[in-house]
């Protein structure tokens, strides 16, 4: 984080820290620039208002060697400042004053996205889901899936243990329409299941829950 207020720094350090984030904060922005170019971080808070440089100054110098995630968290909100730190590579902008709260969904949010362009297969077991080319295996074989069978396998994967209605299961596929939420989820469960090879009666991979929805077990 850079953040020349050390009250405001302490303040989000220790409460980001309850979510298991580790924070090193710089209130002079040089000192940052060079830990950025030294060092090894997953993420920036970035400050606009700060001595000796501006903080989108700082944010274009830092683009010049460095692709990470970057929240804008600062009190200048107008939109040319907005736009201006977007157009130069930010990942969000974060007005103050805001409650911490939203910070830690916003750090979560972007860092989610920037996992999965650094990491575009993601394992499971047995099932490895490749997010570039939109393609799921099975033991290392592919699974010929429509786009609303891979959405649906993708979520229940990411969800496994857990027990998912049916209405939830729509909110995460695109290819789901809102006027036939029940019907259009049980025939795309049901067409997964058999190109899993799965039964109803005896699952290995999804169960049914009465009056609910799915669960990958």
């Amino acid at each position: 984080m850079v953040e020349d207020d050390e009250e405001i720094a302490q303040l989000l350090s220790i409460y980001l820290q309850q979510f298991g984030f580790s924070i090193e904060n710089f209130t002079s922005p040089m000192e940052g620039l060079e830990a950025l170019k030294n060092g090894s971080f997953d993420l920036l808070i970035l400050d606009l208002s700060l001595p000796q440089i501006d903080g989108l100054e700082l944010l274009k110098e830092i683009r010049y060697f460095s692709n990470i995630p970057v929240i804008i968290s600062s009190a200048r909100g107008s939109v040319t400042d907005k736009v201006s730190g977007l157009e130069l590579g930010a990942d969000d902008y974060l007005p103050k004053p805001y409650e911490p709260i939203e910070l830690v969904a916003r750090i979560k949010a972007v860092l989610k996205r920037s996992w999965k362009e650094t990491q575009p297969i993601e394992d499971f077991g047995e099932f490895s889901i490749d997010l570039e080319k939109f393609e799921i295996r099975a033991n290392g074989e592919l699974l010929h899936l429509t786009k609303g069978e891979f959405e649906v396998l993708k979520y229940m994967l990411e969800s496994r243990g857990k027990v998912l209605s049916r209405e939830a299961i729509a909110e995460n596929a695109d290819s789901i329409h809102w006027d036939s939420v029940d019907r259009t989820v049980d025939v795309i469960v049901s067409r997964v299941r058999t190109k899993l090879g799965d039964t109803p009666k005896n699952p290995k991979y999804i169960r049914s829950v009465r009056g609910v929805g799915y669960q990958f077990l």
